[in-house]
């Protein structure tokens, strides 16, 4: 049964997403589909990419994943209908392929929406291009072939010998802070040596945790989630409010918010001793 997934930044409060998935049960009677998120961020598109990605992994392959996220950032007479590590991904040609993946894939082509106006004549095309693909099993069967797409790729953190700096990526409804730190890049660069998160002016953590329940309510605590990334935060408590942190903006680093006093940050460093 083919699989198709939904991510976008509409919201729900819309008839947009429910007009969508009909018109995907109208034209795939027999497909399964899977909302990951329709509240991805239009301006952060690494914010986006790292809910997408650590959502998409768990799925099989052979999924379509439909990624709407900034759609009309730059008018739209294509969409981009990829193939990479098994999975295949539709999004608009603004970069946000590039960024969810690493990297350009080998398999890109187009799929033609010139003179489709509105969002609902774009998914139809969409729609039609995915029909034409289960229907054959081949990419080259939804669209043209296409290598001149929009790049952007992920920020990574920057190292030193004794340190390394990452960028806040995502606040979580609880305001857990998560950093684009992996823990692979982590022990690499550690090389078991101890070390000392610091965030803000002075506030720093110097113990990794296996999870929230190993400190006291009310402390910092930092670990590594689910996804592998670093994450800081208050048990109990609101990591982000309490200490001004925000997500990455590199227009406002380092900055007071607008008609307030408090300072915010958005970068973590990691000393090493």
């Amino acid at each position: 049964m083919p699989i198709i997934t939904l991510t976008s930044d509409i919201g729900q409060e819309d008839f947009i997403i429910g007009a969508l998935k009909g018109q995907i049960l109208s034209t795939i009677p027999n497909c399964t589909i899977a909302d990951i998120t329709h509240y991805a961020s239009s301006k952060n598109y690494q914010q986006g990419a790292y809910i997408f990605n650590n959502a998409a992994k768990f799925y099989p392959k052979g999924t379509v994943h439909m990624v709407m996220v900034n759609f009309f950032q730059h008018p739209q007479d294509h969409v981009l209908f990829a193939h990479y590590n098994g999975h295949f991904f539709i999004t608009p040609d603004n970069g946000f392929l590039t960024m969810i993946l690493g990297l350009k894939p080998k398999e890109i082509v187009k799929i033609d929406c010139k003179n489709a106006n509105t969002f609902i004549q774009i998914t139809d095309r969409i729609v039609e291009a995915i029909a034409y693909f289960f229907a054959s099993g081949n990419l080259a069967d939804a669209g043209e072939p296409f290598d001149a797409i929009h790049e952007i790729y992920p920020m990574q953190p920057t190292t030193g010998p004794n340190w390394m700096e990452g960028q806040i990526l995502f606040i979580d409804q609880f305001e857990n802070v998560v950093v684009n730190i992996r823990k692979e890049e982590f022990d690499l660069q550690a090389k078991g040596r101890s070390f000392k998160i610091v965030f803000t002016r002075n506030e720093t953590i110097e113990v990794l945790s296996g999870n929230y329940g190993n400190v006291p309510v009310a402390d910092k605590m930092a670990w590594f989630n689910s996804a592998g990334y670093l994450e800081i935060a208050v048990r109990g408590g609101n990591m982000a409010g309490l200490f001004g942190l925000s997500k990455y903006d590199e227009n406002q680093i380092g900055k007071q918010r607008p008609n307030d006093n408090k300072w915010f940050f958005q970068m973590v460093r990691v000393f090493f001793e």
